[in-house]
């Protein structure tokens, strides 16, 4: 199965957590102790365990995820 690597803008990301809500292996989850220059919690990579599904990056309205695809 292909593995993959998030990138988050952390700065762009207002914390609303709709990719937490789709990650299929949960990989992300919101930042518990940073806030962002607009006083959100990121959303932040929690494990390896991506499988480059993208759903994280199609659901975020604001663009701040990048998924690449890891051979």
């Amino acid at each position: 199965m292909a593995k993959g690597k998030i990138t988050i803008d952390e700065n762009i990301c207002k914390g609303c957590e709709l990719c937490v809500s789709v990650c299929p292996k949960k990989v992300l989850k919101l930042a518990e102790t940073r806030i962002n220059e607009a006083g959100y919690n990121p959303a932040e990579v929690v494990n390896d365990d991506c499988i480059a599904c993208t759903s994280c990056a199609r659901m975020c309205p604001d663009s701040a995820i990048t998924v690449e695809k890891i051979d």
